[in-house]
């Protein structure tokens, strides 16, 4: 089912999501929920908290990305094991629609977490990948890609959100 995307100021994408504890059948069909919603907006990432949910869990799917290796994956409680590299690259983001925004983010990641059946796993994730993985993950963290900018740059960043806001209103 396509859920509804929550926007930015909302206050749930500013707070930290909570681990979970309970893998029951709400669990996998929040995860098939996350997926239906990130592909009917034609995302490649989503965060539980982006379709209301305050639980640390993050889908990517970076296959409609020519650029990128065909990689879809859940993960629930993620954790960062290492970092490396830096790379920067025009981001996106379902919960700011229409706005984009060069961001700074690690060029390689290792991540730990479970997947869609609970078991534990681990990956390497590196370049776009890397990418979508942190700015989901930030979500979960009550971060957003707005966060990560600094001074005039995220001041510009807000003005011109405030922008595609009002013209939408219009519309």
């Amino acid at each position: 089912m396509v859920r509804k995307i929550i926007t930015f100021p909302a206050e749930i994408l500013t707070k930290p999501t909570k681990r979970v504890e309970d893998f029951n059948t709400e669990i996998r069909e929040i995860i098939k929920d996350m997926f239906d919603t990130m592909y009917s907006a034609e995302g490649v990432g989503l965060a539980a908290n982006q379709i209301g949910i305050p639980l640390s869990i993050l889908v990517i799917d970076t296959t409609p990305k020519e650029e990128a290796p065909n990689l879809r994956l859940v993960f629930i409680n993620p954790r960062i094991l290492n970092q490396e590299g830096r790379i920067k690259y025009k981001e996106g983001c379902l919960s700011f629609p229409g706005l984009s925004v060069e961001v700074e983010r690690f060029k390689r990641v290792e991540v730990s977490a479970l997947n869609e059946k609970t078991e534990e796993f681990r990956v390497i994730l590196e370049d776009f990948p890397a990418v979508v993985f942190q700015h989901e993950y930030d979500h979960l963290q009550g971060i957003t890609f707005i966060d990560r900018l600094k001074g005039w740059r995220k001041r510009l960043a807000l003005e011109r959100y405030k922008k595609i806001l009002k013209e939408r209103l219009r519309s």
